[in-house]
């Protein structure tokens, strides 16, 4: 007899008790904030020259909002520049309202700065691209985000005492 795949097309074993299993429940994501500059247009469109220099920032903050649930915002803040003029600016805060259930205390920290934005950021990412093509650029393609080194440089540069989630 064939194994049955599960909704997801997942063939994994389930727990014996289902109500035990850890769980990362996508509850929500929305566009909190998006703000597109094209300050010096159109001017910047018609320019042929060289490569901007493209600057991109990532940073993960996070939320309880109950027992289990917590809001995670990605947030991408990235810039175009030649050596004379700003062609553009773009910042977005993506969300995400998350349930996280049966997941270790210790364990918590990763599931929520490292797992789900790393859930998130394929649609923020298409986000960024679709913008910088809507305002008159190619589309900004980001590069995958080891969310992993992120939460490691965060931690390291917080000051000491300061709690996690």
């Amino acid at each position: 007899m064939a194994d049955e795949a599960t909704g997801n097309g997942s063939l994994e074993e389930s727990p014996a008790d289902p109500a035990q299993a850890q769980q990362l429940i996508v509850n929500a994501q929305y566009i909190k904030d998006l703000s597109f500059e094209n300050p010096r247009a159109p001017q910047s469109l018609m320019q042929a020259g060289a490569q901007p220099a493209v600057e991109v920032n990532v940073d993960v903050k996070a939320q309880n909002l109950g027992p289990e649930t917590f809001e995670v915002v990605l947030t991408i803040n990235a810039s175009a520049k030649t050596a004379i003029d700003t062609l553009f600016l773009l910042e977005l805060s993506f969300g995400a309202v998350v349930t996280i259930r049966n997941v270790p205390q210790d364990m918590l920290p990763a599931v929520v700065l490292i797992e789900t934005p790393r859930l998130m950021f394929p649609f923020a990412r298409n986000i960024v691209a679709d913008a910088t093509r809507d305002g008159g650029f190619p589309p900004l393609m980001i590069n995958p985000i080891d969310f992993a080194e992120l939460l490691r440089r965060n931690q390291a540069a917080a000051p000491p005492g300061m709690p996690s989630i």
